[in-house]
């Protein structure tokens, strides 16, 4: 958000253990050759949980209060519950309403509107991780729900040096479309540099809830929504300008009514309207990027010249812990790297259907099991990770085949 405009990810060591158990229906078995597992460590998580009528949890949470001329945004953000308060379910409710109950004074006069804007600062930052919301947003004109991060030092350095990443913004007039950005310095406004995801068919963000999220890595921004990843960000976008995201950021959620971008509510936008958030979660391991997936002749899955294009092959190579061998799991049983999914090519099911790099879709074709026996394997096509003819040279294509319990289709996390 320009202000002024302004990982549920489990490393897949730790992914290891976790689907062997459920496949094979017990604990995995340690692998005494294997290093230390990744860990997945919730660094934050709120879901929301209390009476109907509370107050966000404050060790988590401070409320923001007063206007934003920055943006000409027409709200006054108010203290305690009186526009953000759980809802008894496992819900946080933020209210924006057309109203004025205590002669509230805005940058235009006399305020027209009430909400709430929340923030971590001083209570919780992040550096790197999986960083996500659940939530189902307001609609209408001159809605502006978000979920943000600003960069830790914004009181020292000011805005935009600072940074801002913005996981997800909607404007009203947009039903159908979110908006992940970052800004810095000389890239800020409406010079942010982002993409916009739509959902297909006309359908509206605010029917039901849906999962934003960014993975967030040295160098690195991958933005999704529901587990399909839209954009991907580095320095290399930046065109010679300052990269300013491998620092602690702190999390914003809020509602505004009104502003440059969206501009303001008119006689079809019904008030209140809520944006509703079931659960906010940071997760992070041991390692920003990922793990390694190392495999015959120890060598590792790699993405053929670290190329992020959709249909670059992966092969295997020797270790080289760079971007293109650190693999991390989504929620959605995918094995990502470099923002993309590792894909079998052609939704292919036969023996020697090769792998390659590709956008998360959320198809079977994407869907990957970790066993106990070190197999990673295609439940769809029931066939195993394999180095294709056994051969350990630099540059083997990797398929899916039988799994035969071969040297070539045994993979080791870390």
């Amino acid at each position: 958000m320009a202000r002024p405009r302004l990982l549920r990810t489990c490393l897949l060591a730790a992914l290891t253990t976790v689907l062997a158990a459920s496949v094979a229906g017990g604990p995995a078995e340690a692998d005494p050759q294997a290093g230390p597992p990744g860990v997945a460590a919730v660094t934050f998580s709120d879901s929301f949980d209390g009476p109907a009528g509370a107050a966000v949890d404050s060790s988590k949470w401070q409320i923001e209060t007063g206007d934003n001329v920055n943006n000409h945004e027409r709200q006054y953000y108010t203290a305690g519950n009186r526009n953000a308060a759980l809802d008894g379910q496992g819900h946080l409710v933020i209210t924006a309403r057309r109203e004025n109950p205590a002669n509230y004074q805005c940058w235009y006069g006399t305020c027209q509107y009430t909400s709430a804007r929340l923030n971590t600062a001083g209570k919780f930052t992040a550096q790197y991780g999986h960083v996500e919301a659940r939530m189902k947003i307001p609609r209408g004109q001159g809605m502006w729900p978000a979920f943000w991060m600003l960069g830790h030092d914004i009181g020292q350095i000011g805005w935009p040096d600072s940074g801002e990443i913005d996981i997800m913004e909607n404007v009203g007039f947009e039903p159908s479309t979110v908006h992940g950005t970052i800004h810095g310095p000389g890239y800020f406004g409406s010079g942010g540099i982002g993409a916009a995801y739509s959902l297909p068919n006309g359908q509206a963000f605010a029917d039901a809830f849906h999962t934003f999220a960014v993975d967030w890595a040295p160098d690195s921004i991958t933005w999704s929504v529901d587990g399909t990843v839209y954009q991907r960000r580095t320095p290399a976008d930046l065109g010679g300008r300052r990269w300013v995201f491998n620092k602690p950021f702190f999390l914003i959620l809020n509602l505004a009514v009104g502003g440059y971008w969206p501009g303001d509510p008119d006689g079809s936008t019904v008030f209140p309207q809520q944006l509703v958030v079931d659960s906010v979660s940071v997760r992070t391991g041991d390692t920003a990027t990922g793990a390694a997936i190392r495999g015959l002749a120890g060598k590792c899955v790699d993405v053929a010249g670290a190329n992020p294009a959709n249909g670059t092959p992966v092969q295997l190579y020797d270790c080289n812990g760079t971007g293109a061998q650190q693999w991390t799991a989504g929620p959605d049983g995918t094995l990502r790297a470099l923002g993309k999914c590792l894909d079998v090519t052609g939704n292919g099911t036969a023996d020697g259907s090769t792998v390659q790099l590709w956008d998360c879709t959320g198809g079977p074709n994407q869907k990957w099991t970790v066993t106990a026996g070190h197999d990673i394997v295609n439940p769809r096509a029931d066939k195993c990770l394999d180095v294709t003819g056994n051969n350990p040279a630099n540059g083997t294509r990797l398929q899916i085949w039988t799994c035969t319990g071969g040297a070539n289709q045994k993979w080791t996390v870390g």
